[in-house]
């Protein structure tokens, strides 16, 4: 697991993380876009994938999906209940030796704090879903 953050000058601090997990992109894909939803999203079973559509989960996250290339790129804006704020966050896949790389990038957080943790929520849906796709593969 590979993980990239620091403050960017035009969208305030950002964080990524990168793993790489069993399945061709269009599994891993599929899988992220339902069964494993709630593993990195937050607890819900459905996000509209349509431009400008609105979510909502039941851990208080709300959001828009910004932009979808079906099986490749998705952003949305990402806020929890107790920020003032949104985030982008970036969720892509690329397709590698027969695995596929899932990246996190998270956009627009506004100190080393929210960075920090971001940070530890996107590295621990890296690894959940990870052992998902892992044990969806056997």
């Amino acid at each position: 697991m590979a993980d990239f953050r620091g403050p960017n000058t035009s969208a305030g601090w950002d964080v990524g993380v990168k793993q790489t997990v069993p399945g061709s992109r269009k599994t891993v894909w599929a899988f992220l876009m339902g069964e494993g939803l709630p593993l990195w999203l937050g607890k819900t079973t459905k996000l509209p994938l349509v431009k400008g559509a609105a979510y909502e989960t039941d851990d208080d996250i709300t959001g828009r999906v910004l932009s979808v290339q079906p099986g490749v790129d998705l952003r949305v804006s990402w806020r929890p209940g107790e920020w003032n704020h949104d985030s982008t966050l970036q969720l892509s896949l690329k397709e590698a030796d027969g695995a596929t790389i899932i990246s996190f990038h998270q956009q627009k957080l506004t100190s080393r704090d929210e960075r920090k943790m971001m940070l530890g929520r996107w590295k621990g849906a890296a690894s959940d879903l990870e052992k998902a796709l892992k044990r969806q593969s056997k």
